[in-house]
């Protein structure tokens, strides 16, 4: 930084800013931490001297306190890859079921809007189509903050609900499937280049959830990239212009995270791993009916209380997908 070129590229320049502001973020913590375990050392020496029950008690929650650091420091020490400390773009589609899938899809809106809320990340709505009868068709959020793509990168995958139906006069089990994609936000030092030529663009009338009229002008944008099929849209700005840039940052977004998995499908291929991305082959189930749980099936971690899932408590499935990723 003290370098006296360091300005003459000002993208560059911030992303080396933000590289520093990380790095010491994360310095300072274990400092934190090292002081945290030595306090609770003396505090340990103390209680082992004297016989007393107000003290064990805050040497007690003082190291529940600690534990709960250390596991976010050791969440934060996972999260290395390319785009991990990246903004992340989430897309939500209901699969075949008509209403009841749809419905699904509302419900996992809710559940990544409070886990956002509850860890102070800021989730903007670009884009929704509303269901039929109830619940939504597709919605695409815009998840900012530290580590986003990091924690929501093992959402990615299909997510399948079994309950008793509201939506059956009978009261029959359903079940239904949701596809969510999670894409990096890419900044302006990622080059994904993108032909023109290759782009189809449609414009149509922006309307917000349940209805609600955003504008009377066609400014909303979708956008098709014709060599791979990939489809994005964005209504959530006011001019055509902006929507578009919007949904070009999208459609690099997915490019990227197309490579990704090109690349990661390529190191399963050499390591004789045969892995199958289809429909049918969920990543995680979530049980209301005949008893409440929610499975992860590749790390086969599952927690009883479905419902403290949809409601965003989601970190236990995070930490797991994280720490089975650092194993393979």
């Amino acid at each position: 930084m003290l370098a006296p070129d360091f300005w003459d590229d000002q993208t560059q320049a911030q992303a080396t800013i933000a590289d520093l502001n990380a790095a010491k973020a994360s310095y300072q913590i274990l400092k934190d931490l090292l002081t945290g375990w030595e306090d609770l050392d003396a505090m340990y020496e103390l209680v082992k001297e004297e016989d007393d029950q107000e003290l064990a008690q805050e040497l007690s929650q003082a190291t529940q306190d600690f534990q709960g650091q250390m596991a976010a420091y050791e969440r934060q020490m996972l999260l290395s890859g390319d785009y991990d400390h990246n903004d992340c773009y989430l897309e939500i589609h209901p699969g075949a079921g008509g209403t009841e899938s749809q419905d699904w899809a509302a419900i996992l809106l809710r559940m990544y809007q409070r886990w956002a809320d509850q860890h102070g990340y800021r989730a903007n709505m670009l884009d929704y189509q509303d269901g039929d009868e109830a619940g939504l068709k597709s919605v695409t959020l815009e998840i900012k903050g530290d580590y986003a793509y990091g924690m929501m990168k093992s959402e990615h995958g299909v997510h399948r609900l079994v309950r008793i139906s509201p939506f059956d006069s009978n009261s029959r089990r359903h079940t239904s499937f949701a596809s969510v994609e999670v894409m990096p936000v890419l900044d302006q030092t990622t080059e994904i280049d993108i032909n023109e030529d290759d782009i189809k663009m449609d414009v149509f009338r922006a309307s917000g959830a349940g209805g609600q009229h955003i504008n009377k002008t066609s400014s909303a944008v979708r956008l098709t990239h014709i060599p791979t099929g990939i489809v994005v849209a964005s209504q959530s700005q006011r001019s055509q212009f902006q929507n578009r840039d919007t949904a070009m940052k999208m459609l690099q977004a997915k490019l990227a995270r197309l490579l990704e998995e090109k690349n990661a499908q390529e190191l399963d291929e050499i390591r004789g791993v045969k892995s199958e991305i289809a429909w049918g082959s969920q990543i995680r189930s979530y049980v209301f009916h005949p008893y409440s749980m929610v499975k992860d099936h590749r790390t086969d971690y599952e927690v009883g209380n479905a419902q403290s899932v949809v409601d965003g408590d989601l970190d236990g499935f995070i930490d797991a997908y994280l720490k089975d990723q650092l194993s393979d």
